[in-house]
């Protein structure tokens, strides 16, 4: 596997819609920075959140998730709780190729703030929003702000298109639109 260039990036997202709508150029003026960079994208938090609360005593649930456990949001600047997350979406829709597989990290101003944004792998063939987990590891409040940068996408190629990609086996989060809870 090799990590894709910003000019990779570019042609794939121009000719093959692969980030909608996609920045050519990393904009930095006052905000936390996002758009195309070096070897990677860095994709922007949208102005939707679903704050966790535990108001109810319940139990986090993977399998049997409550909706209610969040409160729901949409505002230019989300304060999540100390020792507590939110979940979000990236303003971008994504479309990855078949023989690509794409990896998230968190973006630095964010980790020096004690706020982890954890993305699980972006696979072959799968297309959406993508759901952000913000951790806030601090005893303090910690603010996320909206159409900024969230998050840093790098692209990794694989030696050849792979045999059944996440669209083949139509997998439950396939074209997810808006922040996106947890699904069996």
């Amino acid at each position: 596997m090799s990590i894709l260039s910003d000019k990779w990036i570019r042609t794939a997202a121009r000719e093959q819609g692969m980030i909608e709508p996609f920045v050519e150029r990393q904009h930095r003026d006052g905000c936390i920075s996002y758009g195309l960079s070096s070897y990677g994208y860095d994709a922007r938090v949208a102005d939707e959140f679903k704050i966790f609360t535990n108001v109810d005593s319940a139990v986090v649930d993977p399998k049997n998730f409550d909706a209610n456990s969040f409160v729901d949001r949409k505002t230019d600047c989300c304060v999540i709780p100390p020792n507590s997350f939110a979940l979000a979406r990236t303003v971008e829709y994504f479309r990855v190729p078949r023989d690509v597989l794409v990896i998230c990290l968190g973006k630095s101003t964010y980790a020096r703030c004690g706020i982890i944004v954890n993305v699980t792998p972006l696979e072959p063939g799968w297309e959406g929003h993508v759901t952000l987990e913000f951790s806030n590891t601090t005893p303090l409040p910690a603010k996320i702000y909206a159409n900024e940068g969230a998050c840093q996408f790098l692209f990794l190629k694989g030696n050849e298109p792979c045999e059944t990609s996440y669209a083949d086996r139509a997998g439950k989060y396939m074209g997810q639109r808006g922040v996106t809870l947890p699904r069996l």
